[in-house]
This record gives structure tokens, sequence and C-alpha cells, in this order.
């Protein structure tokens, strides 16, 4: 009787499991999805979450200067999708900052991010983005998984899950957060660096900014490594004997995660423990290890892409100035600017930006206009990003906007145009990594997307 309920218990854990995932668990002895030669190893996102005003920071606009105080032009808005404005008047807002040029080719950016200009001549500026969604949450969806409906796979998850990982000792896909100090703080969504459809090892991991970077990663007193391995062993015999009674893939994952995890006790302190840094190292960040800074948190991502691990995405909140955006762009720059060029930099001198793709961008753009108000409301028609190391060509500005900076005009670059890029600099064809989910073939692109080839060194 005991034989027929495990047995039947199996069949009803695989009919519930659905065709989908099913075909998923054919693809996994074969889940290298490298189609060619690959130019970077590895990502690190520098995601400025709230949506920077591009105005203020990478696409210089004299006539919007010019327009300041008018009538925004009917023929820029009429039936578009702008926020929070729809029915009231729009004013012309021309830029709050200054723009200086930069580097041997004189790329324009704010002269709030001075650091970032020294290096101008390593990074691409790309002045046509445009994406689909004007809230946060579902334009970070999109921008993170390609697609506005949840529960897709991240970015960060697709290549783990394509690619793998270099290091054994950490996560493949790693994320942290940092806060602004204007309090515009909104909070991301873990389902953000979810796996979706995808095993759940592929998900990313959260490092916490302040503190150990993970729970529970020292024993607790009175409880040697060995008594822990001894432990995980166990629990891992029966992990295993359940998982030839219901072939459950989730339980291989479950293994595989606690050993993960044993590993890690080892691993993460030695990543943290900054004692071995040079002063001048932490100098050039600016960065007090343990703080929970954008800064802190740039010099632990250069140490964890040094380990082998493959996806590290940083958030730094505070990016959305529906008012007082001078002021609030400035500050930004002051948190920013440094560490960015620093790591930057840094990768360089370790003759790692070659085989890195550093971006750095948000969610959407801000508006040219306002309502009478000092600050700009969510935009997606068009707004910068840039890109730096990874098979990227250096020291060039890439598409623009109109005059007014309203809309990507000359080159537009999408969110699955962006994916597309990122994963061919990687070695991947964004067109064949894909996964047979509910009768449908998902991939990060969607139904579209283009690499853009004028960007790529």
């Amino acid at each position: 009787m005991q034989e027929i309920n495990l047995k039947r218990r199996a069949f009803l854990g695989k009919a519930c499991a659905g065709f989908g995932v099913a075909a998923l668990n054919n693809l996994l002895a074969d889940s290298t999805y490298r189609h060619h030669a690959a130019k970077a190893k590895r990502v690190i996102f520098l995601y400025q979450a709230g949506g920077p005003s591009h105005l203020e920071t990478f696409d210089s606009k004299p006539k919007l200067a010019e327009m300041h105080g008018k009538p925004m032009p009917d023929s820029f808005t009429k039936g578009q999708q702008i926020a929070q404005l729809q029915g009231k008047p729009l004013i012309c807002y021309g830029p709050q900052q200054n723009f200086k040029k930069f580097g041997k080719n004189g790329q324009e950016i704010c002269d709030l991010f001075p650091r970032i200009g020294a290096v101008s001549d390593e990074i691409c500026i790309v002045r046509s983005m445009w994406t689909e969604q004007i809230n946060h949450d579902p334009a970070h969806t999109i921008m993170n998984t390609g697609s506005i409906i949840t529960g897709r796979p991240s970015m960060g998850s697709w290549l783990t899950y394509g690619l793998g990982a270099e290091s054994q000792d950490l996560p493949g896909f790693v994320v942290m957060m940092s806060s602004g100090r204007g309090g515009q703080n909104q909070p991301i969504a873990n389902r953000q660096w979810s796996a979706g459809m995808l095993p759940s090892k592929f998900q990313g991991v959260k490092f916490n900014s302040v503190g150990d970077p993970v729970l529970y990663v020292r024993n607790p007193p009175g409880v040697s490594n060995d008594m822990q391995k001894d432990s995980i062993d166990a629990v891992n015999r029966l992990n295993q004997k359940q998982y030839a009674a219901i072939e459950d893939p989730e339980i291989q994952t479950r293994i595989s995660q606690y050993e993960m995890a044993f590993r890690m006790q080892a691993s993460v302190p030695d990543l943290v423990d900054m004692s071995k840094e040079p002063a001048s190292v932490l100098d050039l960040y600016g960065a007090k290890p343990g703080d929970g800074s954008f800064a802190s948190n740039c010099l632990l991502a250069r140490r964890l892409a040094e380990r082998g691990v493959r996806f590290i995405q940083l958030y730094h909140r505070d990016w959305d100035h529906h008012g007082g955006v001078k002021d609030g762009i400035a500050a930004k720059a002051q948190e920013v600017d440094r560490p960015t060029a620093a790591l930057i930099t840094d990768l360089k001198q370790r003759g790692m930006l070659d085989e890195t793709l550093v971006v750095w961008g948000g969610e959407f753009g801000r508006t040219p206009m306002s309502q009478g108000g000092d600050g700009r409301d969510h935009h997606i028609k068009g707004f910068s990003y840039f890109l730096a190391g990874g098979g990227i060509k250096p020291g060039i500005t890439y598409g623009a906007t109109d005059d007014l900076g309203y809309a990507a005009v000359e080159n537009p670059v999408s969110v699955h145009d962006f994916h597309a890029t990122m994963l061919h600099v990687l070695g991947v064809n964004h067109l064949r990594m894909t996964v047979k989910y509910q009768g449908l073939d998902v991939r990060l692109t969607g139904v579209s997307g283009e690499v853009v080839k004028n960007i790529l060194a």
C-alpha cells in the first residue's frame, strides 16, 4: 500500500507540474546556450531606480532651454501616454543643470558628473532608449524580464540558466540595494530577480548592504563546520530519497542550494572582508565598507566579479523627481558619480573591463514638461543609458531624441533591443535561448528585439 501511495503522489506531482515543466526538465541536461564567441563574461548592472532624468544627465537640449516656460507644442503630446499630466496645461521645463563636453570625442554630459565625464572615452551613451510601461513596478518588470507579465525569469536568471556561473562558492546572480538621501525610496519587489518558470536555483540572491550579506552565514555558538556539514549531508540524503520517489526537480534545487549555502559560509566572510583593499582603492570609490552605500556596493560588485559571479545588479533608489529635480539630481550625482567612474577605472586597471559589461540606467526617463512645478514626471518615449566594456564600442554617443527630449527619433533602442545586445556580447543568440512554457517558446526578448550592431566593438 505504501508503494502504491508513493507512486500515486509521484504521478500527481508530475501531472500538476504540467507539460511546460516537463519540457523544461528535458532541457536541463544541456542548458548551455553560448552560440558564438563571447566578448563579455559577466554583467554589472548599475540600476538607477525611480527614473533618472535624461535631461539633467546625458541628453543636452538647448532648444528645450529656449522654450522654458512656454506651452509644450501639441504636436509632441497629443494623444500620447504622459503619466500624471493628462488633461492639464503642459509647460516646457528647461534643463536645470549645465552640460559640458568630455573626452576625446566631446561627449556631452551634465557637469555634475565630472568623474563619469573623465571616463567618457570608455563609455557608450545611448540617448534613444524607450520602453512600454509608464509606472514604476511594471516598468521595472519589463526592464528586468522583458515582459509586463509578472512571473517571467529576470535577465540575470536567464544568463545563469544559459551560461552557468564561474564560481562554485557564490551564487551566479547577486542583487544589492542602496538608498538615496532624498527619501523617495520606493520598494523593489523580490520578483524583479525571480527565476520565473526556470528552476529556482537560478533566481537572484539578495545580499544585505549592512551587516552580514546573507542571514545565518556564520555558525551559531557551539556548532563547528564539521557538525554543520554532517547536518547538511543528512538533510540531503533525505531529499535524495524524496526525489527518487517523486522526481520533483525542485528537490534537486533544494539539494544544490543546501550545498551552496554551506560553501558560502566560507566564501562570503572573505568576500566582504575589505581589510586587504588598499586605502587608495577605498578612496577611489569613496567607500566606507559596511555603510550600505552605493559606493560600497560598487566595490563589492568588483569583488563579486573577480570571484566569478555572472550577473551583479545594484539597485540605487531615489531618482523619482516629481518635484525639486534640480537639487535632486545634484544630490544623486554626489552619490553615484564617483563610485560609478571608480568601478569602470578599477575594472580597467585589473584587466577586467573588456570582459565585463557595465550598464547604467533606470526603468524610464522624465518628461521635458511640467505643470508649473519644479519637477518632471515619468516618461517612456525617450531616455538615456550608458554601457561600458564587454564588447561595446567606447567613447561614442548613439541615437538621439528630438529637440525637446520628448521622443527617440534617431536609432531608437527598445528594451528588447537592449536585452538582445546584452545577450549577444555574452555569446548568446537571443532568438535561440528559449524555454517551452504553457505551449509557447518563451525568451527574454519576447517576440521582438534586434542586436544594436553599431555600438559593438
